[in-house]
Formats: C-alpha cells, sequence, structure tokens
C-alpha cells in the first residue's frame, strides 16, 4: 500500500476511533468506553495486529498533537465564564491548586525517591499530574521527554478516575466543591470529566482547578527543577 495512503488512512482510524467511543461513552456511562481509554486501545491494538509502521502511523497524525497550543488558549474561555464562580470561591480554589500542585510534584519525588527509574523516565513523570498542554509545556524544565510525558498523564488521569468514587466514599466527602477541586488538581481533563458525570457543579469546579493548576506547573516548573 502506498505510504501517504497509509498515513491518510492513520488519520482516519484515529479520529474515528476517538470520535465513536465518545459517542459510544455518551450512550453507555462507563468508565472503560471513556474516550481516552477506548481510543488509545483500539489504535494501539489496530497498529499491532496490521504491523503498521509507527513512521507511516505519525506520517500526517503528527498535526494532532500540534492542536494542543490552541487548545490551552481556548482554556481562557471557561475561565471567562464561570468568573462569578471564582469571586465566590477564590482562596477555596488557590489552595486547591497549590494543594494539587505540590502533592503531584512531591507523590512523583517520592516515587523517584524509592524506585530505581531510568533517567528520561523519571525526568518525565515529575508533570504527571497536570494537563497535556501544560505537562509537555512544563516538561522541558526537568528534561523530561514530551511524549513519554504525555503517556505519562494519560495513565494518572486513568487512574483518577478509576479510583475517585471509591476513595470519595472512604474518606467520606460529599461536597461538590472539594470532589471537583480534587479531581481537577491530580486527574487532570480526565478528572474533569468524570466529575462532570458526578454532577454539574463538580465537573465546573474541576475544569477551573484543572486550568489553573496547569497554569501554576509552567510558572513554578523551573522552580521545582533546581529544588530537584
Amino acid at each position: 500500500m502506498n505510504d501517504s495512503l497509509l498515513g491518510a488512512l492513520c488519520l482516519l482510524l484515529t479520529l474515528a476511533g476517538y470520535y465513536l467511543s465518545k459517542r459510544l461513552y455518551l450512550r453507555q456511562q462507563r468508565v472503560w468506553f471513556a474516550p481516552i481509554i477506548m481510543a488509545p486501545t483500539i489504535i494501539l491494538l489496530t497498529v499491532v495486529i496490521f504491523q503498521i509502521p509507527l513512521v507511516d502511523y505519525f506520517q500526517f497524525t503528527h498535526w494532532l498533537p500540534a492542536l494542543l497550543a490552541p487548545a490551552t488558549i481556548a482554556f481562557a474561555v471557561p475561565i471567562y465564564r464561570e468568573r462569578l464562580l471564582i469571586k465566590r470561591y477564590p482562596l477555596t480554589i488557590s489552595l486547591g491548586v497549590m494543594a494539587g500542585l505540590c502533592l503531584g510534584v512531591g507523590s512523583s519525588w517520592l516515587i523517584l525517591h524509592f524506585t530505581n527509574m531510568p533517567s528520561a523516565l523519571s525526568r518525565s513523570l515529575i508533570v504527571r499530574s497536570v494537563s497535556t498542554p501544560f505537562a509537555i509545556e512544563a516538561t522541558s524544565a526537568f528534561g523530561g521527554i514530551p511524549e513519554l510525558t504525555a503517556m505519562l498523564v494519560l495513565v494518572t488521569g486513568i487512574m483518577g478516575m478509576l479510583i475517585c468514587e471509591p476513595l470519595f466514599k472512604a474518606a467520606k466527602i460529599q461536597s461538590s466543591l472539594a470532589r471537583g477541586i480534587s479531581l481537577g488538581a491530580s486527574a487532570h481533563g480526565a478528572g474533569a470529566a468524570k466529575a462532570n458525570q458526578i454532577g454539574r457543579e463538580e465537573g465546573v469546579i474541576a475544569s477551573l482547578t484543572m486550568i489553573f493548576t496547569g497554569i501554576a506547573m509552567v510558572i513554578t516548573a523551573p522552580l521545582f527543577a533546581l529544588l530537584f
């Protein structure tokens, strides 16, 4: 098969996998149907089964990560839209962002301290708790690999989606504000999606917390890099 045709088919496969999994998730609210889990699984299985070379797969799909830049700018929209909510809980959201940022970086440091990880993996792990656009930008301060960082961000988000409700029940956390902030600060986009499934207010707060935590990570990454 012509390389250009194969590359175009891979792009169509990626887009179709995402949109199909998204439609399925909207109809069947199950964690394993979430696009963040199902779409990569479909794509990975297809690439492995049909032995598609990565060079051919990324021939056209490499443009998709470039969309992260305008996506980051678009985060300004929910900040403006929910400005009244921010004015209502400025201290709570600020403390949640700072706590999430410090706990995310601190827990990564503990993992590195007590395990013998390869250098590239350890440097890419530190910013795993913020959304992908911010993580890819911040990981350069630690000498991390953007592609590896993106994968670790994905894993972190999935883990947050899976364990959040049992943790909320165990800790008897019923506050919408607490649930939203904890999911947005620790599990970024996946956490915000899960929070939106729990309730509208949780979803809005999680989205705002995710954005502010990501911005804070990009700003403070050089400082954390000096400390570590």
